[in-house]
């Protein structure tokens, strides 16, 4: 058989080995069964990139081409072909590989580096930068000629990244051990669910001649456990400054969950609330969740918004909640780079009639004709939009959930749904503009990060932070 050099040992040119799901060291979906009680730390498998044809690698000290045991160092570049792969090491000649999967097992803590991941994906800050992660690799090859790019790591150090990659280093330690638990049991429960249920069509939205309603749920990822970004939560591997505060938070907490009447809790966040958290039912599928429901961000009760004159008010308002921060230092401390310069608890944005009708009919594929009106039909309790109907000199639909309002009405998403809309006619009676007025940042289900940082600098510990905003759940160590 020929053979070509990979570093300084050789490899056969060409195999065929079975699919490497037995080399991966995580245990798949039925990761969390039933209740976490008694299990051991999992490795987690997380999709850095998918759906490329090529891929640049570098591996910083030798990983071992599993599963015939080659060792790898070095850059290297990744396509795909039919029937496999073509690995192109740095000067060495190219080497078919006739597999589905291609695995590279770490030697002594190595790290490998990956260009062009991209980071923010349809948000404003999107962009590619190369990114550095400790664990193992797997590429595996898709039926369409793409592959997915896919990191495996301990969940207790993929933690320490998610912590470090949604949060700076200066963000007090009650909060990053208040997110730790919330991360950790957020991916608990939706692999659990994921495991536990299998395809229902319809369930997450429906389409009519008039209504168009879908929500999104982060479990939609076949080939590996989660990704890489804000889709799920932000792994950035150790690419940004990995702090002791962060390391901290995950040791002190290491293997606890947030629990409610014995199961993981689905604990999900956000950037910021603007004031009022919102019920998991209008967000996502029509059913409630006992810890998932509206509050205020303070110490005060806010009035749920029950009117448009009362959202109006609300989003003109600045009233104290956690998550209003005038001193912009604290978000310095608290933000990565590429969330600074933004007002996160009120905002606005002005368009053209002309420009939003260009952004609805591309983010929709529908010609409504001129934007006359967009009129919301339902409010939940923090002011977000669940259904608005957009009239059009076309045509009159009525969209939601808060997801996909936030997408039709933006290039990238709307920071949240929690707006009103002020039209500006002309003398045609036809409007010139329209201007956004919106509150929060984000879903507003769950934990209110900047909120929550806040409570941390105020002397909350992260008991009490969760407590706050995960009501009636309690806090629990598995392993």
């Amino acid at each position: 058989m020929v053979s070509e050099r990979i570093g300084n040992e050789r490899l056969p040119f060409s195999w065929a080995p079975e699919t490497l799901r037995s080399h991966r060291f995580s245990k798949g979906r039925a990761m969390f069964p039933g209740k976490v009680c008694g299990m051991e730390e999992p490795i987690i498998s997380v999709g850095i990139i998918d759906q490329t044809q090529e891929v640049g690698l570098l591996f910083g000290a030798p990983f071992r081409v599993t599963p015939f045991g080659h060792l790898l160092q070095g850059a290297c570049r990744v396509c795909t072909v039919d029937g496999g792969f073509v690995l192109y090491p740095d000067k060495c000649e190219e080497i078919p590989v006739a597999s589905k999967s291609l695995g590279f097992v770490s030697e002594a803590d190595s790290t490998f580096s990956i260009d062009d991941v991209s980071i923010g994906i349809k948000f404003h800050w999107e962009r590619k930068e190369r990114q550095t992660f400790k664990g193992n690799l797997r590429l595996e090859r898709r039926d369409d000629g793409t592959m997915a790019v896919i990191g495996e790591i301990p969940l207790e150090a993929y933690l320490v990244s998610v912590v470090s990659s949604e949060m700076r280093a200066g963000a007090p330690v009650a909060f990053l051990k208040a997110h730790a638990i919330a991360s950790r049991s957020w991916l608990a429960a939706m692999l659990e669910r994921q495991a536990g249920r299998a395809s229902e069509p319809g369930r997450n939205g429906f389409v009519s001649e008039d209504r168009i309603v879908r929500w999104y749920e982060r479990e939609d990822h076949d080939l590996y456990d989660v990704c890489a970004d804000d889709h799920c939560q932000r792994y950035h591997g150790i690419t940004k400054v990995i702090s002791d505060n962060a390391r901290r938070a995950v040791a002190e907490t290491n293997g606890r969950f947030l629990m409610h009447e014995g199961k993981v809790c689905d604990a999900r966040f956000y950037k910021a609330c603007g004031g009022l958290t919102e019920p998991y039912e209008n967000v996502w599928a029509d059913q409630s969740v006992p810890y998932l429901v509206s509050l205020s961000d303070a110490p005060a009760s806010f009035a749920s918004i029950r009117s448009e004159d009362a959202a109006a008010a609300w989003i003109a308002a600045r009233p104290h909640a956690f998550c209003n921060i005038a001193d912009r230092s604290v978000l310095q401390d608290i933000l990565p780079d590429f969330d600074q310069g933004t007002d996160f608890f009120r905002w606005q944005f002005r368009y053209r009639r002309e420009e939003l009708e260009e952004i609805v009919r591309e983010k929709s594929g529908l010609d409504f004709g001129s934007l006359l009106t967009l009129e919301p039909e339902r409010r939940g309790p923090s002011g977000r939009i669940i259904y608005l109907t957009v009239h059009g000199t076309k045509r009159t639909m009525t969209i939601g959930k808060e997801l996909e309002i936030r997408r039709w009405l933006s290039r990238s998403h709307l920071p949240s749904s929690a707006f009103v809309v002020e039209v500006e006619r002309g003398a045609d009676d036809l409007p010139k503009g329209f201007t956004f007025r919106g509150a929060g940042w984000g879903h507003g289900v769950g934990l209110c990060q900047i909120g929550a940082a806040v409570m941390a600098l105020k002397g909350y510990t992260a008991e009490e932070i969760l407590r706050h905003y995960f009501p009636g759940t309690t806090i629990e160590k598995h392993y």
